[in-house]
């Protein structure tokens, strides 16, 4: 694949948020490479129905959600890593980072913790666990900037949560960002981002 890729995330709010149609239309209107995304069902397995493509969904731990990938391309299911969990002894369930290839490049979709120091070290865990260009994007719970050693921030700089804040982030190594925005937010309490992506 020669041209930029488009990449939006989202996270869908499992609370009654996004539902298979509201994806539909987002990739009809927007017609990206990779759509990710955070706290998604087993139901959205349907999507592909609507729009064709390929749809992977990937269950959490001891979570009603998981993490989930639909493509125009083939990319197979992926794989996943487990992240670093919380030393105390009440603590949410692990989490982990879902992995595909797409054109050689590595692509993390996350849902991280929301312990500032715990997500940074599962930001880490990602990067060592990856080689080569590389995009970790998702729904980070990071307060303020990010320093990855090797990576660019480069997501959108607007809030990406319904409380002003900006969650959402994607960090890239070995690939120029030539455009990243934020969309419209529709029924979950986070909105959509959106980067384009090519090869440094």
């Amino acid at each position: 694949m020669s041209k930029p890729i488009k990449v939006i995330s989202w996270n869908l709010w499992h609370r009654g948020g996004a539902l298979v149609g509201d994806l539909a239309s987002l990739i009809e209107a927007e017609q990206p490479d990779l759509l990710l995304m955070q706290e998604a069902k087993r139901p959205l397995e349907a999507l592909p129905q609507l729009v064709g493509g390929h749809f992977h969904w990937q269950e959490m731990q001891k979570r009603v959600y998981g993490l989930a990938f639909w493509s125009r391309h083939e990319l197979g299911e992926g794989y996943s890593i487990p992240l670093p969990i919380s030393p105390f002894p009440i603590r949410v369930p692990p989490r982990l980072a879902q992995i595909l290839k797409l054109d050689g490049i590595s692509i993390a979709n996350v849902h991280l913790s929301h312990g500032q120091v715990l997500n940074r070290r599962q930001l880490k865990a990602i990067a060592e666990a990856t080689h080569g260009p590389t995009v970790i994007i998702g729904d980070c719970n990071a307060v303020g900037p990010i320093a990855l050693g090797g990576f660019a921030e480069v997501g959108p700089r607007n809030p990406t949560h319904k409380l002003k804040t900006r969650l959402d982030r994607c960090l890239i190594r070995d690939l120029h960002c030539t455009q990243a925005r934020v969309l419209g937010r529709g029924p979950s309490d986070h909105h959509p981002i959106e980067v384009l992506l090519s090869r440094a």
